[in-house]
């Protein structure tokens, strides 16, 4: 009796020791930045996730701890010839992170090592395809285009290619001194533009200025001419006017009135003699005082 119960007890250890390594060896706590690739019998099974996970004891077992982390390849130099056969340096790198960790498992040996390969012959390319004046001034667009291609090579093994860096574009004294002079050259080429480009700027506006000032003299002969017309209109209706009222008075009044008009252009003619600058001496008539006398004499009848 008492050997059947130390058997019993010894099978109830066993079996919850059995239960405790089972559970230990089935149960699997992925961290964050990982993922585990499960191998059956040496085939992949599954991949698993961060968190708590199980698999089947003494049959799955894990192979592969995979990171899913960014990464950055170290900094690699590439030699390139550009469109313009200049041979420069490039310092370049490549950001990436593992999205499916059974092909970059199983389809390749060295993800990194790829990445390296393909990113220079791509880089080349890109590169060989630019001036060197565009090769320094585009590095943005280049490295969206040098990500965009490296992203279709890197699917198939599994990495996503977040971005692409040309870090530094090296050329050597030779070609450094060549950019100087054409940099020089370019400086006093735009130097030249602006001064001409002021020069005639400065010529358009004073001709500006002067066609202005002969619009204005134009404009005030133009206003002096119809100002003097005018005039002229005004003058030749007033002596219409008065040659009317004179024919009237001739033929109301006869030979008085005409006597009258001839002593008035005398005495207008005497007026203007003795107000002259020019005369220095003014002979008066002896009969004025008769022509005086006569004018009020013809006035005080046409008054009649």
């Amino acid at each position: 009796m008492e050997n059947m119960i130390a058997m019993s007890s010894l099978t109830t250890i066993l079996i919850l020791v059995l239960s405790i390594i089972l559970i230990w060896r089935g149960i699997r706590v992925v961290p964050q930045s990982r993922v585990f690739i499960v191998e059956r019998f040496g085939k992949y099974t599954k991949t698993l996730a961060a968190g708590l996970n199980f698999i089947v004891p003494f049959l799955d077992v894990v192979r592969h701890k995979i990171s899913i982390l960014e990464r950055q390849l170290p900094e690699f130099k590439i030699s390139v010839i550009t469109k313009d056969n200049v041979e420069v340096v490039l310092e370049a790198t490549v950001f990436y992170r593992i999205v499916e960790a059974a092909s970059s498992v199983y389809r390749i040996e060295d993800v990194d090592n790829a990445l390296h390969t393909s990113a220079t012959s791509i880089i080349r390319s890109a590169a060989g395809r630019l001036e060197l004046d565009a090769l320094q001034s585009s590095r943005e667009s280049m490295n969206t285009e040098i990500a965009e291609n490296l992203q279709i090579a890197a699917k198939i093994w599994g990495v996503e290619v977040t971005r692409t860096e040309i870090t530094d574009v090296i050329i050597d004294d030779t070609t450094k001194d060549a950019q100087r002079q054409q940099l020089n050259a370019e400086r006093q080429r735009r130097a030249a533009i602006a001064e001409a480009e002021g020069d005639k700027r400065s010529k358009e506006l004073a001709a500006d200025a002067q066609l202005y000032t002969a619009q204005k003299e134009a404009e005030a002969v133009r206003v002096r001419a119809e100002a003097d017309a005018y005039a002229i209109e005004i003058e030749a209706k007033a002596n219409a006017e008065q040659t009317r009222l004179l024919a009237q008075a001739i033929s109301e009044n006869g030979q008085p009135a005409i006597n009258f008009e001839i002593m008035k252009r005398q005495v207008e003619g005497l007026s203007q003699i003795a107000s002259s600058e020019n005369s220095k001496t003014v002979i008066v008539p002896t009969d004025i005082t008769g022509v005086i006398g006569s004018i009020q004499t013809i006035l005080e009848t046409l008054k009649k």
